[in-house]
């Protein structure tokens, strides 16, 4: 994992940049003017990127050989895929040991978010150094891959995911990855409404994963608006926390915020705990020109002062 401090002179401590190097079955190819140029597996695609305000570096008969080209309408996340060449519904990918699959999705995504790897390396690292048996808690767990690695690392994972179809991918997976008997909890359920039985019911977690929507609705209708529903929930999440509580990491993507944002949530959230709280955002190294592509704001606490 390579971590880059911003700023010596930052407000607070740990502001940082992440990335995740080790990637074989992910490239962002190029970037800019808008859009992106990923490779995922032997596919590449071209999808809306409103951070790339630069010019791309690659050649535009680079772009045009994409395999396929999302298409956005004026509503957020909706369009449709042009494909210039044949794609496969799935397909098969890797980090490291895992194993799951890809699909280029309606809604522009493809199954994985390749910027996580890089806390699926720092929580794997503080799970297997852990001198206890360590509960984990996904929640908005989408296909489970932060679940495998935490389950893979040595944790026992609740995975919470509003949708049946992320949590059935979440699965295939799991098997794909051959660890079917690792104890991992599939649950459909709406997150918030799942925190707060757990607090009546007086569980406990050790780690907690949170990868809340901008906006989302739960199984029954449930409605989730990350400015106004995340603090509650924030709440909620301390009172499950164990007594010898691990690491809590939480990322943010498609708002207007800063990582202050995160980072000040998630102090106020382990205030008490001891322990190191960082923040910023992930990134994508681009391969063209090598800048660094921001996809999202995060914040991190351990216990063990590891940022």
């Amino acid at each position: 994992m390579s971590d880059a401090a911003l700023d010596d002179n930052a407000p607070f401590p740990g502001l940082m940049l992440l990335s995740s190097p080790d990637w074989k079955d992910y490239e962002l190819l190029d970037s800019g003017q808008g859009a992106k140029l990923e490779r995922y597996g032997r596919y590449t695609f071209v999808r809306p990127e409103h951070q790339a305000v630069w010019r791309p570096a690659l050649p535009p008969e680079r772009w045009a050989a994409a395999h396929a080209v999302f298409q956005p309408t004026g509503e957020e996340s909706g369009g449709q895929w042009k494909f210039n060449r044949p794609v496969e519904p799935e397909w098969v990918m890797s980090y490291k040991s895992l194993r799951f699959k890809a699909h280029a999705s309606a809604s522009r995504h493809m199954g994985i978010f390749p910027e996580q790897a890089a806390h699926w390396d720092w929580f794997g690292g503080l799970i297997q150094q852990a001198r206890q048996p360590v509960q984990v808690l996904n929640l908005f767990g989408y296909t489970g891959l932060a679940s495998l690695a935490a389950t893979q690392a040595g944790a026992a994972v609740t995975h919470v995911d509003a949708s049946k179809k992320a949590l059935a991918q979440g699965k295939a997976n799991q098997a794909l990855s051959g660890l079917e008997d690792r104890p991992i909890r599939w649950l459909v359920d709406d997150a918030f409404k799942f925190v707060q039985r757990e607090v009546r019911r007086g569980s406990h977690y050790d780690g907690l994963i949170l990868d809340p929507p901008k906006f989302g609705r739960g199984p029954q209708g449930q409605v989730w608006e990350l400015f106004e529903s995340l603090p509650g929930l924030l709440v909620d999440c301390r009172a499950i926390l164990s007594d010898r509580p691990l690491f809590i990491v939480i990322t943010a993507y498609a708002i207007r915020a800063s990582a202050l944002s995160m980072y000040y949530a998630m102090q106020e959230m382990t205030s008490g705990l001891g322990g190191a709280v960082t923040a910023g955002e992930l990134t994508l190294v681009e391969r063209s020109a090598g800048r660094l592509l921001s996809t999202a704001l995060y914040a991190r606490w351990s216990k063990e002062n590891q940022s």
